[in-house]
């Protein structure tokens, strides 16, 4: 009665959805052991960016920390635009393309791919790249299996974001039910969301910080402060410095900010949700200090977690270019000043100049996410 074994058993268990996709591809390459490379690239519809996700190929990840406008891929807009997912199998038929990705799959002499669309809800939310590096292999037969193994990655997908947007609306129902109100606006989330992919992205070698990683410190940065709600109004709006016993009070947000997320995990059945220490790690020690004179533990340098040290740079630089009741915003130009001040005292230092050395992409952030007048 039980000598069957199910192939997909293992996608039962708690696993980060690169290992989940590694694992789909190892099955499919059992039956189609052409299949040389299953690829995930999410969408952001506020700013329109495709962005590598997670990946399973037999060479390194040729796309690796890469993103670009969906309106500049004349070809993937165009699987938006008819509806359906596209065969092409031989991708000579793209050897002029002067696009980076395109140049890219190129170069690791794939000749044949399978793209699918993926959606949640009915919006659009990225695509499933099957590739190979022969050519006129994805007939009617590998396209059936190609479907089934691509909808199973989309619900995964779809999981996995599902979860993470409860959690924040979870947080913020929080902030709503405590009567909290924070200085911190809308844009100030969305920009400082943004300053932290990008710092982690221009880390990643160093720090060796995987595309779905990155994904996962964009996604959690939003929740950052979330111990706050526990501090009253009149220390987290004086106008003034703080006293110290104010001081005191204010830092208890940060281990504050943990017990919550702990608790939520918990009654929610969470607690082995994948990267979900990487929302812990943000919450609890973004302000800690690469000096080690930071708060709740001490933390110094690279005990300090990467991704909180991500957050402390976008979330200062932010809050310095933001005007606030009790002060004007800084130009970037201090701003800039400022942050180095603070390297490798405050901040970390490769941080700090990730953040600065990309000064075009932080004044396309500011524009996109322009902030309103604080009320």
């Amino acid at each position: 009665m039980f000598e069957h074994q199910d192939l997909l058993a293992d996608l039962n268990q708690a696993a980060t959805l690169s290992d989940k996709l590694a694992f789909i591809h190892t099955t499919l390459k059992a039956r189609f052991d052409f299949i040389d490379r299953v690829a995930v690239a999410i969408y952001d519809d506020k700013t329109d960016i495709l962005k590598t996700f997670v990946h399973s190929s037999d060479v390194e990840h040729p796309l690796k920390h890469y993103h670009a406008r969906l309106a500049d891929s004349r070809s993937l807009q165009e699987i938006l635009d008819v509806g359906k997912p596209r065969v092409v199998n031989d991708l000579d038929v793209f050897k002029h393309g002067q696009h980076e990705h395109t140049q890219r799959i190129a170069a690791n002499d794939y000749h044949a791919s399978y793209t699918m669309p993926m959606y949640m809800d009915n919006l659009f939310i990225g695509f499933i790249f099957f590739n190979s590096h022969q050519r006129n292999i994805f007939n009617q037969e590998v396209l059936h299996y190609l479907d089934l193994f691509g909808h199973i990655v989309s619900l995964l997908m779809a999981q996995e974001l599902t979860t993470i947007n409860t959690l924040f609306s979870t947080l913020q129902a929080a902030k709503h039910i405590s009567n909290f109100r924070d200085q911190e606006t809308g844009t100030h989330i969305e920009r400082m969301s943004h300053y932290s992919r990008l710092i982690a992205i221009q880390v990643a070698d160093k720090f060796q910080l995987s595309d779905e990683y990155i994904e996962h410190i964009f996604m959690f940065s939003p929740m950052h402060d979330i111990g706050k709600i526990g501090v009253p109004d009149a220390i987290l709006k004086k106008p003034g410095r703080l006293t110290d016993e104010e001081f005191t009070i204010m830092k208890q947000h940060a281990a504050k900010g943990r017990e919550i997320i702990d608790m939520i995990m918990k009654d929610a059945n969470l607690e082995g949700f994948p990267h979900m220490q990487i929302l812990r790690n943000i919450t609890e020690f973004h302000h800690e200090a690469f000096n080690g004179d930071g708060y709740p533990k001490g933390l110094h340098d690279i005990e300090i977690p990467i991704e909180a040290r991500i957050i402390a740079v976008a979330d200062v630089f932010d809050a310095l270019t933001s005007t606030r009741p009790y002060k004007e915003s800084w130009s970037n130009e201090d701003a800039f000043a400022m942050l180095r001040k603070l390297s490798g005292l405050k901040l970390d230092p490769d941080c700090v100049e990730a953040l600065i050395n990309n000064q075009d992409e932080i004044t396309e952030i500011q524009a996109r996410f322009a902030e309103t007048p604080y009320t």
